[in-house]
């Protein structure tokens, strides 16, 4: 047997037993891996109802161009289809995700634009409003709106809630789903309900995203609107496909045990997926007084752990946000082994020669420049010398002249592995915010005492 194209292979994945990392829960606990997806996550399933609800009505035509804001997941199930029913794809997205996930999206061939993550989003500048500004400039442009487009929660209502009441023989209690255009859980535990209404739907929220206070209390609060890690669930407006009817619990997991949960799975379970799974598995960790042993639970896994790896999968990353600790050298432990030295120094405008007479001064090879008490550059004695080699009169010239780019930036969790990477022959240094904000820097002379010591 085989398949005509690649879309025909949407659906019908597996449920596996989780065992290891649910070990102190006393339910059944089954993971519905929907990375066997041909896009490796379950938006392929939406993203072909879409399109095939648009064609049927004449919305999408043929060559037309499909325009959709999208963290990547439902862009790679668009791009997907697009590639084999021969449409455009013109894709925004916002520059809290991951690189791997717009790196995947273009190598379908879709045009990906990045747009700011922290503004409004009626304001012009975030990817729902530029998605829908190039709806109307391109001709022929169609835009899925996952978000209102009840296409979404109508492909889950169609295929992922039958196919749970199946695998588990109809024996499911409760279902538990990271919560972000709200398709999934919506139209998967509407299908369950129908079948069986004492089935428990619980959904998994962020901090900085509106819905379980909206759940809770009927209020949308604007204040609880800030910026977040967690990738793929949490809104900041209650999109249309989120039915809060269905949904009987929201429950919010920081961003912290997310990340960290997604390493876990992968750990102990030997299942490789994203950060919405460990969102996911983190919620199920503090509802575990909930559930008995005769319930059995099913969680979606979302997307596949490979779209993550410059972030969860990434030990620099999560120390830089302070989400792992471990034995290794940090920028923050490197500055506590040595005297405090209050940094120096020198305004962009100052002459080479007030820079000479400094370095000359403090016996030092190298000064960070400022322009309004900003670091904006650096000098060093190389620099220096080769600026009068080509022009002795220059000692009186500024020194923005001659500097060169800043010393890169670190924070107080980098390791030292991070931190050796980035000293090299162009940046003899870098520099570090202390707990105080005032800046200090960090030399591989520094380095090597630090780990000689």
């Amino acid at each position: 047997m085989w398949y005509n194209n690649i879309l025909e292979t949407i659906g019908n994945t597996p449920l596996v037993k989780l065992n290891k990392i649910v070990q102190d829960i006393p339910a059944t606990v089954l993971a519905k891996i929907e990375t066997t997806n041909p896009g490796n996550s379950i938006k392929d399933r939406m993203a072909i109802k879409m399109i095939q609800d648009a064609e049927a009505d004449g919305r999408l035509k043929p060559g037309g161009t499909i325009i959709e804001g999208t963290s990547g997941n439902t862009g790679m199930g668009l791009a997907i289809a697009a590639v084999i029913k021969g449409y455009k794809c013109i894709f925004t997205t916002t520059d809290k995700q991951s690189k791997e996930k717009v790196d995947a999206l273009r190598a379908f061939g879709a045009e990906v634009i990045v747009c700011p993550t922290n503004v409004e989003p009626e304001d012009p500048r975030s990817y729902y409003s530029v998605s829908s500004r190039l709806e109307k400039e391109v001709k022929n442009a169609w835009k899925p709106n996952q978000y209102d487009n009840l296409s979404n929660t109508e492909a889950h209502y169609e295929q992922t809630g039958p196919e749970i009441w199946e695998q588990t023989e109809g024996k499911i209690t409760h279902l538990l789903v990271g919560v972000g255009t709200g398709g999934t859980i919506s139209g998967t535990g509407r299908y369950l309900k129908e079948k069986n209404p004492a089935i428990k739907v619980w959904g998994i929220d962020t901090y900085g995203s509106v819905f379980k206070k909206y759940k809770e209390t009927g209020i949308f609060d604007k204040n609880e609107i800030y910026p977040y890690i967690t990738e793929g669930i949490g809104e900041d407006f209650l999109p249309q496909n989120v039915d809060f009817s269905v949904i009987d619990h929201f429950e919010k997991v920081t961003d912290k045990d997310a990340a960290l949960m997604t390493r876990e799975i992968a750990r102990k379970e030997g299942i490789f997926v994203g950060n919405s799974a460990g969102a996911a598995i983190a919620g199920l960790m503090q509802l575990k007084d909930k559930l008995g042993p005769d319930d059995v639970l099913v969680v979606i896994f979302h997307d596949h752990g490979s779209r993550y790896m410059g972030k969860m999968f990434n030990d620099d990353w999560l120390r830089e946000r302070g989400f792992l600790k471990d034995d290794k050298l940090t920028a923050k432990s490197i500055l506590s082994q040595r005297e405090r030295q209050e940094i120096v120094t020198l305004d962009n405008e100052k002459s080479l020669l007030e820079a000479i007479n400094t370095m000359k001064t403090l016996n030092i090879s190298q000064l960070p420049v400022t322009q309004y008490e900003k670091v904006v550059g650096k000098i060093t004695e190389s620099e220096i010398l080769h600026a009068l080699l080509d022009n002795p009169s220059a000692k009186s010239a500024p020194i923005n002249s001659v500097m060169t780019q800043s010393f890169p930036f670190v924070d107080l969790n980098t390791s030292i592995d991070k931190i050796s990477s980035l000293i090299n022959k162009e940046n003899s240094a870098v520099l570090v915010e202390d707990e105080s904000g005032k800046f200090e820097i960090i030399t591989q002379y520094d380095i090597i005492t630090a780990i000689s010591e």
